[in-house]
């Protein structure tokens, strides 16, 4: 007889029943009136939810930071002078390689009879670039491009030079030692 009626109840109940969660804070407002209602006073306030509106604002004040770097980004000067002039960047991939490939030659064949050169000849190379990055912001300033890109291509022959120069020089060094240990008797 009680399972009669237990289906006739979910029978006119059915589609009418409420299966959301409450509200956020239900519990706490319903524990109130509840003490309200049984004369029940709390010494301790409620606290106060002070950080979720401070983690919002610093929500939108990091995405609004983020589309300002978005849309002020600026292209490198790099990206700047393929933009002008697409053949430097094949330019200066062949002419890097080299230049490194020398640089590290050099720094294996450093010696303490050839220390002073090699620091020297790293020196002069640190200025070669720096004015090679002189010569590319002039090339975005907009200046006489074939004259710029013509010493551009300079520059990079000139560290080359230097270079081989150098590597030659340090060669020399080595015979000649090798020739003075030789001729020396003990």
């Amino acid at each position: 007889m009680e399972k009669d009626n237990l289906e006739e109840l979910f029978g006119r109940l059915q589609g009418k029943l409420d299966l959301e969660e409450p509200q956020m804070g239900h519990q706490d407002r319903f524990l109130e009136k509840l003490n309200q209602s049984k004369g029940v006073t709390h010494l301790n306030s409620k606290k106060s939810n002070w950080w979720k509106p401070l983690s919002i604002a610093a929500s939108i004040a990091f995405l609004c930071l983020l589309g300002i770097q978005v849309i002020n980004t600026k292209p490198s000067i790099k990206e700047q002078v393929v933009e002008i002039a697409p053949e430097v960047s094949q330019t200066e991939f062949y002419f890097v390689n080299v230049i490194e490939e020398q640089i590290q030659q050099l720094k294996n064949e450093k010696s303490p009879e050839t220390a002073k050169l090699v620091d020297d000849t790293l020196i002069q190379l640190e200025k070669l670039e720096k004015n090679y990055e002189t010569l590319e912001q002039e090339l975005v300033n907009g200046g006489n491009s074939k004259i710029i890109l013509n010493a551009m291509i300079t520059n990079f022959q000139t560290r080359i030079d230097l270079l081989k120069e150098v590597l030659s020089n340090i060669e020399n060094i080595k015979n000649i030692k090798s020739h003075y240990d030789e001729n020396i008797t003990i």
